[in-house]
């Protein structure tokens, strides 16, 4: 009975990890440089598109002040890689790809 418990607890605690792991971090720059190149109209493309998409549990999204890399925005990362001049139909491809 305790073996049967432990290997239960056990199995929920690794699909618990692995859930986890799959969780995006998309991270957008709000800038002013990058918010008036279209980081506005990025990031409710983004919040569409998970919506749309029911993945609310798998993608988180997270603003920031300024990444300092200004002249090659609008600027978003995901999961710690950097795209540059992001645009709706880059971000449509970057979605689907991810």
């Amino acid at each position: 009975m305790i073996i049967s418990f432990l290997r239960v607890c056990c199995f929920w605690h690794s699909k618990e990890k692995e859930i986890l792991r799959k969780v995006k971090n998309i991270k957008i720059c709000m800038g002013s440089s990058c918010f008036a190149r279209g980081n506005d109209e990025n990031l409710e493309f983004i919040e569409n598109y998970i919506k749309e998409n029911n993945l609310e549990a798998e993608i988180e999204i997270i603003g920031s002040r300024c990444e300092n890399i200004c002249a090659t925005g609008p600027n978003i990362i995901i999961d710690g890689v950097k795209y540059y001049g992001v645009d709706k139909n880059k971000l449509r491809e970057l979605l689907k790809n991810e």
